[in-house]
């Protein structure tokens, strides 16, 4: 069991960070601007409402809590929901704050959240990777103000970790598009839409390129990225996603008409595959996402899933043990 220090453990992703950690056994610290309900509050955690951003606040807090780990959530979340001079002001700044303190404290693990729009797509001048799908090596173009907060938050914690070798091990994590448990049951998701309408016009899906992760998930995948830290090159980057797609085509059918000039980079999106990468985690940390929407969705989705048809008639192409060396048959 460790002690986890949790930032921005009241928002969307951090109740379930919060809860998934506590469930796994940790004491997990939650800080936030707002306190959540006492009665919200998992067994195992335990809460302090704080502005990181006051002088010395994220320096007192860490050493009186002496955390065994820090993982950073707290930031303006939303791209375009305030200023854009205040998003990279206060997101950039909790960074720092946060992780210096941590740093300085001697906290052994410490993790930042990123972002995967510091890539760069949605851009209005037009954007295009060098290749499908995405993954940790895409080069980041970031272009307003939440997007470079969060390359930076990566820079970050790389920063420090050139300055401190492996004294003290640090990592970052961009998680797809977070739907929370609730989202599932008909809550609104982050832009304001419920997951049953982004699955039945796929142009709200489409600006996210899809992509999406289940917030427990998220706390899974923070868990094993703690546990095996000591044993991973230092300052490593993470994609953190479901293992498909939020559509119910296959993605080489959709891309073409909301992203102009995809096509030949993404006619081998077929079945259920996403648009990102999670081999990274998948290799280096053994993790694997465990929930996806065709399984968590109340009631489920009963309109057409070309997709998963797809994929099913994919997987039966190949003859039960006639797989091939290091292939895996996956059911979507």
């Amino acid at each position: 069991m460790s002690r986890i220090f949790v930032t921005g453990g009241s928002g969307r992703l951090g109740r379930s960070v919060v809860a998934g950690l506590a469930e796994a056994g940790h004491k997990v610290i939650s800080v936030d601007r707002d306190a959540i309900p006492a009665e919200q509050l998992p067994a195992g955690a335990e809460q302090y409402a704080a502005d990181l951003l006051a002088p010395g606040e994220a320096e007192r807090l860490i050493r009186e809590t002496a955390p065994d780990a820090v993982i950073h959530l707290a930031a303006i979340a939303v791209p375009f929901s305030a200023p854009e001079d205040v998003i990279f002001s206060t997101n950039t700044r909790l960074a720092y704050a946060v992780v210096s303190a941590a740093t300085d404290a001697g906290v052994p693990r410490i993790v930042t959240a990123s972002s995967p729009t510091a890539l760069g797509y949605g851009s209005p001048a037009g954007w295009l990777p060098p290749s499908f799908p995405l993954n940790e090596q895409t080069p980041p173009k970031p272009w307003n103000a939440y997007a470079l907060s969060k390359l930076i938050a990566e820079q970050t914690v790389q920063m420090f970790a050139a300055a401190q070798g492996n004294k003290i091990r640090y990592a970052a994590f961009r998680p797809c598009y977070v739907i929370s448990p609730e989202e599932w049951e008909g809550a609104l998701t982050q832009q304001g839409h419920t997951v049953r309408e982004r699955l039945q016009d796929p142009a709200l899906s489409a600006p996210a390129l899809f992509n999406y992760v289940d917030a427990r998930d998220v706390a899974d995948f923070l868990d094993v990225l703690l546990e095996k830290m000591d044993a991973i090159p230092n300052g490593q980057v993470f994609f953190v996603g479901a293992k498909d797609a939020l559509a119910t085509a296959p993605l080489a059918e959709l891309f073409p008409r909301f992203l102009p000039g995809s096509g030949p980079l993404t006619g081998h999106l077929t079945g259920t595959s996403p648009a990102f990468s999670i081999d990274k985690a998948r290799e280096l940390l053994g993790w694997e996402p465990k929930r996806t929407w065709r399984t968590e969705l109340t009631p489920p989705y009963e309109g057409e899933d070309t997709a998963a048809s797809e994929q099913a008639a994919l997987n039966d192409e190949i003859p039960s043990g006639l797989i091939p060396a290091g292939a895996t048959k996956e059911t979507p």
